[in-house]
């Protein structure tokens, strides 16, 4: 078939045509421009509305090692492995939940992670961490099911029977790890490991300005966890083991 002259310019014609019409109109009215500005600073407020909860609710209860109220529980969260073992963040977390322990912070460590297929075990590399940082193994406690931080919080308290806790988290998670805790119902102060700003950690920043919009709606709404169960006894007796013999303090 003969090509017309020009006919090879009409795709890009029709192409050019129907990017125009998809093209938004901005509005010709005074009016109109400020109701769009108004619309787009609304939708602003409510996407950075969760973040400033956050900030409002955990702020004042993020400390240190070393000024952290004393409480019997530390609650470690999960945060991936390399080759079985706990991921450089993970270990950090671990590191400061067994220096708590030490300092006599704490008398037991709860881990909480992801144990959802057999060849992925977050909270007994967990346990294996820490009894190579000095902790003994009867004072810990694991938690399978803490596959994100609203089923990890739920569950210590109504599995594991957590009042009170110092939760170990790095800092961009911490705040979110306290405010849902407490909206959990448990007296929580955050220790926030300090972390290199790598790609993992920008990263990790990043997701909880979305991240901020779920724990929003799960303290809100307060669903239940994937997974409950009935009452376990594991935080009690690590404690009564550590009533029957007291960690030894560093000298």
């Amino acid at each position: 078939m003969r090509r017309t002259p020009g006919s090879e310019r009409v795709p890009g014609a029709r192409l050019l045509g129907a990017a125009r019409r998809l093209r938004p109109r901005l509005p010709r009215t005074r009016r109109g421009r400020r109701r769009a500005v108004r619309g787009v600073m609304a939708a602003c407020v409510l996407a950075l509305a969760p973040a400033t909860w956050l900030h409002v609710v955990a702020d004042a209860r993020v400390r240190t090692v070393e000024d952290v109220p004393a409480r019997q529980v530390a609650v470690v969260f999960g945060a991936g492995l390399w080759d079985g073992k706990p991921s450089p963040y993970l270990a950090d977390r671990l590191r400061t939940a067994a220096a708590l322990y030490r300092d006599g912070r704490v008398k037991v460590v709860l881990v909480t992670g992801d144990n959802s297929r057999a060849e992925y075990d977050e909270p007994d590399a967990m346990r294996a961490f820490l009894v190579g940082q000095g902790v003994p193994d009867d004072r810990i406690v694991s938690d399978f099911a803490g596959f994100d931080t609203w089923d990890s919080c739920v569950r210590a308290k109504r599995i594991f029977g957590v009042d009170r806790a110092v939760l170990v988290s790095q800092g961009f998670h911490i705040r979110r790890a306290i405010a849902l805790c407490r909206a959990a119902g448990i007296d929580a102060y955050g220790v926030g490991v300090a972390a290199k700003h790598d790609a993992t950690w920008c990263y990790g920043a990043t997701r909880e300005v979305f991240a901020a919009g779920k724990a929003a709606l799960d303290a809100l709404f307060e669903p239940d966890p994937h997974f409950l169960g009935p009452r376990e006894r594991g935080v009690d007796d690590a404690l009564a083991a550590a009533s029957r013999r007291p960690p030894l303090r560093p000298r």
